[in-house]
């Protein structure tokens, strides 16, 4: 959590420092924020592939001498310096969340993996709600300027704890060489980029449109306790996932999500919002767990950092589009339309995905062709297909 928290403050606290200490327009914070998303998501390939051809210690070390001393300095410039250098700092970020699930697949056995893997996501949905939190309550303390500084220390002293462990990111990594991206960049993984892509699509889509709908209701004080309770949903939701001795397929997952964002759009106040939005959460954290869980299973060790990059930034792409299509869809059809739309896009690709991918066999997974091990399970398996048909 000391690695991922700040991850999520950053968001609000750049928002405000923008705003509050700048003096400047939400439209430019809007800007900063933006950027920083950007550069963040176009870094995690490239970073990744070095990281499968270095090793975690010569990949991130230049990322933590930029990123430290662009931060350092950052907090205490004027806007264009602050957009320029969070920028830089955004296209040499460290790939904290790909070297950590990397880790996990590593050192979890093939039995082990969906339950590492759901803890993994345990954590994250935790971040997730006391990042922000911690945030704000930090703006209320101490200059902005400062907050940010501390905010970013703190993210880069993450990083030095892992450069300082040097977690282990293949299960053997004195055997296993670097993967050309020819042997795993197909069909299978291209799928889950898109259903990574478009399952936050549908969170990004659903937040804004929670945000848009107690504002509608007149009640916006129910808003952080609305979405501390979605969070908990997912949370739960990915205990739940790792208990399951079956693998379940990330579109099914996906299509199950945009089933259960549909009633949302009859909530007809802050409670029933807040109760639906849990159940809703509850189909979260699973997609996207279930997702890193088949993207190793497609892609051999050699590969991962990369691919873990590639879906990471289509992950990143997906919230940018999900908040714009949700602001549009807001404005011409209202919330409940938006809801809608939402829950349309996660239903309709989640089961187009299913059923496109569903025919794949062992021998489409660049393991099973590089090493024919019992560990380098097909998708079609990871469909649930092995033992009489998907789980559903």
């Amino acid at each position: 959590m000391l690695v991922r928290t700040p991850f999520f403050a950053l968001g609000v606290v750049l928002t405000v420092h923008v705003v509050q200490t700048l003096g400047r327009s939400y439209a430019q914070a809007g800007l900063l924020v933006g950027v920083v998303t950007v550069c963040t998501a176009l870094s995690g390939p490239w970073r990744g592939r070095l990281v499968d051809r270095l090793g975690l210690r010569r990949a991130i070390l230049p990322s933590l001498l930029i990123v430290g001393t662009c931060w350092a300095i950052a907090p205490f410039t004027g806007y264009p310096g602050l957009v320029l250098l969070a920028g830089a700092a955004g296209a040499m970020e460290i790939p904290i969340f790909g070297i950590v699930r990397q880790a996990v697949l590593a050192g979890a056995t093939e039995d082990e993996r969906r339950s590492a893997l759901a803890l993994d996501s345990v954590t994250v949905e935790m971040s997730y709600m006391v990042g922000p939190i911690l945030g704000v309550a930090a703006i209320g303390i101490f200059p902005t300027s400062w907050v940010l500084l501390g905010v970013q220390s703190l993210h880069v002293l993450g990083g030095v704890l892992l450069w300082l462990v040097d977690l282990p990111l293949r299960s053997d990594d004195e055997t296993t060489p670097p993967v050309p991206r020819r042997e795993w960049l197909r069909g299978p993984f291209l799928a889950l980029c898109v259903g990574a892509a478009v399952s936050t699509v549908l969170l990004a889509g659903t937040e804004l449109t929670v945000v848009a709908a107690m504002r509608g209701f007149g009640d916006q004080r129910w808003l952080g306790l609305t979405m501390a309770i979605w969070g908990l949903g997912s949370l739960l939701g990915g205990l739940t996932y790792g208990a399951i001795h079956r693998p379940v397929s990330t579109y099914l997952l996906l299509a199950g999500l945009g089933l259960v964002t549909y009633p949302l759009i009859f909530a007809t106040g802050p409670v029933t919002l807040t109760a639906l939005a849990f159940v809703s959460g509850f189909f979260c954290a699973p997609t996207l767990t279930a997702g890193v869980d088949e993207l190793s299973r497609v892609v051999p060790e050699g590969g991962r950092g990369e691919a873990l990059g590639w879906q990471g930034g289509a992950m990143t792409a997906g919230t940018s589009l999900g908040a714009a299509f949700a602001g549009i869809a807001i404005d011409t059809v209202g919330v409940h339309g938006a809801f809608a739309v939402a829950a349309t896009a996660g239903l309709v690709v989640g089961s187009v995905l299913y059923l496109v991918t569903r025919p794949h066999t062992q021998a489409d997974s660049p393991d099973s062709r590089r090493s024919g091990t019992a560990a380098s399970v097909s998708v079609g398996e990871a469909h649930g297909e092995d033992r009489g048909g998907p789980l559903v």
